[in-house]
């Protein structure tokens, strides 16, 4: 793969990500922070590494899910592996401009 194409697969699981909304919070998981790191590699695996807004989030399962199989729908990307991790801890700090004016916290 070329360093073009690498890019625009990683625009484009950030476009995906930016899609998939908190069941909590009417924002994207992308916007809210939850999203630490997205490692494409040119083997065609999307490593996402994330977290939830609290530990014992009743939907985690189910995000990270989702999260998993929307990936998996973006072209170039054939392996999904989504880390979840606490470290560090999500805080408000973590939300985009776009977000905070969203929820009205700016």
């Amino acid at each position: 793969m070329t360093p073009d194409e690498i890019l625009r697969v990683e625009r484009d699981i950030v476009l995906t990500l930016k899609n998939i909304y908190d069941p909590e919070i009417p924002v994207n998981i992308y916007d809210l922070g939850l999203i630490y790191d997205i490692d494409y590699t040119p083997a065609r695996t999307a490593h996402i590494r994330m977290t939830l807004t609290a530990p014992n989030c009743p939907m985690a399962d189910a995000l990270v899910e989702d999260v998993n199989v929307q990936v998996a729908k973006v072209e170039g990307v054939d392996k999904v592996e989504v880390e979840l991790t606490f470290e560090p801890v999500w805080d408000r700090s973590m939300m985009s401009e776009e977000a905070l004016l969203e929820l009205n916290l700016l």
